[in-house]
C-alpha cells in the first residue's frame, strides 16, 4: 500500500514538473528566435502581441526584404514563419514599431 502512495505522489510530481515546464514556455517566447515572414491573423495566432510606445520587449522594424535578424518582420499574407494577433490585452509579449535598432529589449 505504502508503494503505491509513493508511485502516485512521484506521478502527481512529475505531471505538475512537466505543466510547470510547459507554462514557463508559453508565457515567455523567445524573441530572439522571432523574424521573418509574418501574418497578421484573427484567430488561432502563434503570439498574441501587443502594440505600446514605450517599454517593449521587442522592438519590430518592418522590412521589404531580408527579415535575418531579431526584431526583423517581413508583412506577408501567405507562407508565414509566424502568426500573429493584436489584442489589447494578456500578450504574449509587447512591441514597439521602430526605423532602426530592432530587436530584443
Amino acid at each position: 500500500m505504502n508503494e503505491r502512495r509513493l508511485w502516485l505522489s512521484q506521478a502527481a510530481l512529475a505531471s505538475l514538473a512537466l505543466a510547470t515546464s510547459r507554462l514557463a514556455r508559453a508565457e515567455k517566447p523567445d524573441l530572439s528566435k522571432l523574424y521573418g515572414k509574418i501574418k497578421v491573423v484573427d484567430s488561432f495566432p502563434d503570439y498574441k502581441v501587443k502594440i505600446v510606445e514605450s517599454f517593449a520587449d521587442l522592438h519590430v522594424q518592418v522590412v521589404e526584404s531580408f527579415p535575418d535578424d531579431p526584431g526583423k518582420w517581413q508583412m506577408v499574407d501567405s507562407f508565414p514563419d509566424f502568426k500573429i494577433q493584436f489584442v489589447d490585452s494578456f500578450p504574449d509579449f509587447t512591441i514597439k514599431y521602430v526605423t532602426s535598432f530592432p530587436g530584443v529589449q
